[in-house]
């Protein structure tokens, strides 16, 4: 199993952060893992985004040109990224900041709107954890207690009000997929 994945969004909304839990976890998991940022001046409200690998064998490049799975926080990032996901792939996209969904066949499209139920949650912040509860319930390509024990090392000694925030949209993420 190898499964190539580019997260994307405006600087601040987390997409590098969706990465980087899923690499942690799935290393825990036992997986080789790749994880490429690309934040330069783009940490100023532009387009960020990041390529991560999971696999089972060993991973030759960290570059993702043709993902499997592309999480869309913004319009910019569903225009750049979107038409390149792979026949049967996955694209999540965040539909409060993508007006313009333009559906292709054979590929499965979530589409949410991430910032209303993140704000309903209570807190912007945890927009991207329900993107990653999404991916979790379609894909399998990490167990949700394998990221909620990461999170809970993550955030117990510098946001420990957020763990909750954070466990709860994960697991709305993961219902809105079903």
């Amino acid at each position: 199993m190898k499964s190539e994945m580019i997260f994307s969004g405006f600087g601040g909304q987390g997409a590098l952060a969706i990465g980087k839990f899923i690499a942690q976890s799935a290393m825990s998991e036992g997986k080789n893992v790749s994880w490429l940022p690309s934040y330069g001046p783009e940490m100023r409200g532009g387009t960020a985004n990041v390529s991560v690998v999971v696999s089972d064998t060993e991973i030759a490049s960290p570059v993702v040109s043709f993902p499997h799975i592309m999480v869309a926080l913004n319009q910019p990032s569903l225009d750049k990224f979107g038409p390149s996901v792979k026949a049967n792939g996955l694209i999540v996209v965040n539909e409060d900041l993508c007006p313009n969904v333009v559906k292709r066949d054979g590929v499965d499209y979530v589409v949410a709107p991430l910032n209303k139920i993140s704000k309903e949650i209570g807190d912007d912040k945890v927009l991207n954890m329900i993107a990653i509860g999404i991916i979790i319930e379609k894909t399998n390509i990490i167990k949700y207690d394998t990221l909620a024990d990461h999170l809970t090392s993550f955030l117990k000694d510098r946001n420990a009000e957020l763990l909750a925030l954070n466990l709860e949209a994960i697991k709305k993420g993961m219902e809105l997929a079903r």
